[in-house]
């Protein structure tokens, strides 16, 4: 059953001391360490190291907590690859202690940039059909639904939405790139807020425990 969380009383606050980076060989470990926590059959360092080895086609990002004087932990990260014209967004997460604090939207806001600036005029990507809150985030960059793909997450059986945004060469995109960038800094809500509980997800901050979310892929 879907749960929705109280929206009034659930207003994180947006994570100010973030930098978004290129992703570096150095930064594997610290995707590693989120991307065992939130998906349930996660990437290898090895495939990571071989995409961000591809800059003619692709572009990988991390979001850096700077607020550490000796270190920059990996908070979270973002990929996508860019082949005639289309841009594949190939994964978003952030550590889920900081879920709904506009991660997500800093490294996507960025990432499509990227996108426009390597000829991309269409990206498209899918999502777990149940991570409405992913959806909702998604939507927020013009992605819209165009169909599903059955039992595409073999692990868990679940079903894939697929998500299309177009024009991406548009001025009218790039203002609403303008608008998303102008919200980083306000509290998080909505957009990242999943609807359903999804138990591999681990040590997720941000909604009560019966509103716990994956980020599909």
């Amino acid at each position: 059953m879907v749960t929705t969380p109280d929206r009034a009383h659930d207003v994180r606050p947006a994570f100010a001391g973030v930098r978004v980076v290129p992703m570096r060989r150095r930064h594997v470990r610290g995707v590693m360490a989120i991307e065992r926590q939130v998906y349930p059959r996660h990437w290898s360092p090895a495939l990571f190291a071989a995409e961000i080895a591809q800059p003619d086609t692709r572009r990988y990002l991390v979001a850096v907590d700077t607020t550490h004087r000796l270190r920059r932990p990996v908070i979270g990260y973002a990929g996508v690859m860019v082949t005639a014209g289309e841009a594949h967004i190939t994964t978003v997460a952030s550590h889920p202690h900081h879920h709904r604090r506009k991660i997500a939207s800093r490294l996507l806001v960025t990432l499509l940039s990227e996108a426009r600036a390597m000829g991309a005029d269409a990206a498209t990507l899918e999502v777990r059909v149940n991570n409405r809150g992913a959806q909702r985030l998604y939507a927020g960059f013009g992605f819209a639904p165009v169909g599903v793909r059955p039992r595409y997450y073999a692990e868990t059986s679940e079903d894939a939405l697929i998500m299309w945004a177009y024009d991406l060469q548009s001025e009218g995109y790039g203002a609403l790139l303008e608008r998303q960038r102008a919200r980083l800094d306000q509290p998080g809500g909505d957009s990242g807020a999943a609807d359903l509980h999804v138990p591999w997800v681990q040590g997720r901050v941000g909604l009560p425990e019966s509103a716990d979310p994956g980020r599909g892929r």
